[in-house]
């Protein structure tokens, strides 16, 4: 066995043996990707308990909760669209809960012919999930101070200009106002692991291929 031969035979091994590890990889984290939300719709799905004095991001992050009490009148903007129906917003108010709380409340998707209409709705029992959103990224730019419009939701932010405490609750029912509710769900969690398990396991078999090709052309050149 040549040189060439004996090069060319560990290059392609190690090769298939790379790319069917990444394979394997993209398996196991599909698999944990899975059992995450799994345990995401469960806990969006419980029953909804009063909003916990002290709520944490973490451990209580899509926590299915309700809260009674009043609008304030205090509310944001932000640029949103759904499909079929346009342009819109997102409509983010202030709730006054009854024990005398401050809160933020997404109220979900306002059509942009609507936005002019004045928010009339007062008092409600909100049900929703709590969330810490913060979707704006170094590309986001910051709400327009002449229309007031955010281009992101961002949960820390947004109260502190609105001067509530960070609890943010997204509402899984309508509030009036002919605002369409959006409720916390796990389509935006992307889960593309078998695709890409589906990718290297093919360039392995492509690379074998190869291999298996130009071992049988050193093979024949040498005779």
């Amino acid at each position: 066995m040549n040189f060439r031969f004996l090069s060319a035979l560990v290059f392609g091994v190690f090769g298939v043996a790379l790319l069917c590890g990444l394979g394997v990889w993209q398996v196991q984290r599909m698999h944990w990707k899975n059992a995450l939300l799994a345990d995401i719709n469960a806990r969006i799905g419980g029953v909804p308990v009063a909003v916990p004095a002290m709520p944490d991001p973490e451990a209580d992050r899509y926590r299915p909760v309700f809260a009674e009490g009043s609008f304030t009148g205090e509310h944001l903007y932000v640029l949103s669209g759904q499909k079929e129906v346009g342009a819109g917003v997102r409509v983010i108010s202030v709730l006054q809960t009854t024990d005398g709380r401050r809160v933020l409340v997404d109220r979900g998707f306002l059509a942009e012919d609507d936005k002019a209409k004045p928010l009339s709705v007062t008092e409600v029992r909100i049900t929703g999930n709590l969330m810490w959103p913060r979707d704006a990224d170094s590309f986001t730019p910051p709400p327009d101070p002449k229309t007031g419009m955010w281009f992101a939701r961002d949960a820390v932010a947004m109260a502190a200009f609105l001067n509530t405490e960070p609890t943010f609750i997204v509402a899984n029912a309508p509030t009036g106002d002919g605002i369409e509710a959006l409720g916390v769900d796990t389509s935006a969690i992307p889960n593309d692991h078998w695709g890409y398990a589906i990718t290297w396991f093919l360039l392995a078999a492509a690379w074998a291929v190869m291999t298996v090709a130009l071992l049988w052309r050193i093979r024949q050149s040498a005779k």
